[in-house]
């Protein structure tokens, strides 16, 4: 596989940006050589400036469910366009988006969009702790929140303990009002919630943990956190920035059946413009600005290009069977895979949920971090590499999930599954 002119353009980005790129992970720091520097997509493929075709399993690391360039997305972005990009002020097309999506998600009755997850969560925290006058919160080893302060941070040095942060910049004081428990753990979290539950505004999780691998956890967990919520006076925050509108329209919670109290959205909503979004009850949701105390704004919140992508996305997942159909792609790409690798008595299997899995370099359940080998990286950057050699693409990290796409076919399945098996006995050779 050349990649001559992604080499070059990573070193003049490098210039540019730090790292060369505008998200960290992006620099294809965890697996080798420079990373790919794509121009274009189409369907489940996408081509680097070396004119590389690829079979892609990152979607843009998940918005893409419906694949690239998809053409009713593009026809009605390129209308609005023609319209004008931005106005600061609403329009019609952020009604018609907002009530396409109340009016199939019983979970959630009032809305705001926002401009990413990240901004998502962080004025959704803002939201419990002004409806609750509590400051802290607890978040869970392994699950990722985005960049807001207080929720980038581990575990310190006990079982459950006040956060310390994983990023310079953020004061200690802002860490401290997390407290991070590990996951699958009722007993730790009910023994928190005694001590501190006169201070915790809100528990965040996301209910399929999905950004340090795929950490399906028990039904029985997520409807213990929200007894837990219930007793003590908390509020349940359900990050659905990635499962949201994949596993399902109503997302975790309607494939749980579990009502939280505000949830977070973010990647699909937008068919792959920058878009996030919360909700909540209409009372909860009275506590934001101009109804109510809690402030929070945005000026690209709801522009007509997003809203538009959004809503020609949205129009397309409730078609019937939409999500059966991706499901049983899903499960006959890992299916194929595991059965071979099953035959081979290689040490790996596909956890997988709705149009989501992982690779996991072990044939244990993982259920928490602190459940993956670090050693088990190596494997992947081996097999990332192999992949790229045939054509195949995953996000740049053991440590991310893959997804399939509608634009995903059965054919383009079993080549891509052919090429994992080829890659697969490389790694284990």
């Amino acid at each position: 596989m050349q990649r001559e002119q992604s080499a070059q353009l990573f070193e003049e980005a490098k210039n540019y940006f730090p790292g060369g790129v505008n998200s960290p992970v992006r620099a294809f720091k965890s697996v080798s050589g420079p990373p790919l520097f794509i121009k274009r997509g189409e369907g489940c493929r996408f081509y680097d400036e070396d004119d590389n075709e690829l079979i892609d399993f990152c979607c843009s690391w998940g918005p893409l469910i419906l694949g690239h360039n998809n053409a009713k997305i593009r026809e009605l972005v390129t209308e609005t366009v023609a319209r004008g990009t931005s106005f600061g002020t609403p329009t019609k097309l952020g009604n018609e988006l907002g009530k396409l999506i109340l009016d199939n998600n019983k979970f959630v009755e009032k809305i705001r969009f926002v401009s990413s997850g990240t901004e998502a969560v962080m004025s959704a925290i803002r939201l419990a702790r002004g409806v609750t006058g509590k400051s802290k919160v607890i978040k869970f080893d392994g699950c990722y929140h985005g960049h807001v302060d207080s929720l980038l941070v581990k575990a310190g040095s006990g079982l459950a303990t006040f956060g310390v942060s994983t990023s310079a910049g953020i004061p200690k004081s802002f860490a401290e009002e997390t407290i991070v428990v590990p996951l699958n753990n009722p007993e730790l979290l009910d023994k928190v919630l005694q001590e501190h539950s006169d201070d915790i505004a809100c528990i965040i999780i996301e209910p399929i943990p999905a950004n340090n691998g795929l950490l399906l956890q028990d039904k029985s967990f997520l409807e213990c956190l929200r007894l837990k919520c219930y007793k003590y006076g908390v509020l349940l925050i359900f990050d659905e920035v990635i499962s949201g509108f994949r596993v399902g329209f109503e997302g975790a919670a309607g494939h749980y059946g579990i009502q939280p109290d505000i949830l977070t959205y973010g990647k699909i909503i937008g068919g792959g413009m920058p878009v996030g979004m919360y909700g909540a009850s209409k009372e909860i949701m009275a506590h934001i600005a101009p109804e109510g105390a809690v402030y929070q704004a945005g000026t690209l919140s709801a522009n007509p290009v997003a809203m538009a992508a959004g809503y020609a996305a949205m129009q397309q997942l409730l078609e019937a069977n939409f999500y059966e159909n991706l499901q049983a792609k899903t499960t006959y790409f890992t299916n194929k895979i595991q059965s071979y690798a099953n035959e081979k008595g290689y040490e790996m299997t596909l956890p997988n949920i709705g149009s989501i899995f992982w690779v996991a370099f072990t044939k244990e359940r993982i259920t928490r971090a602190d459940q993956i080998q670090a050693e088990s990286m190596e494997k992947f950057k081996i097999l990332h590499h192999e992949l790229l050699q045939r054509g195949v693409y995953l996000g740049p990290s053991g440590y991310e999930v893959g997804f399939v796409s509608a634009a995903h076919t059965e054919a383009d399945l079993d080549e891509a599954a052919g090429k994992m098996c080829e890659s697969l006995d490389v790694v284990f050779s």
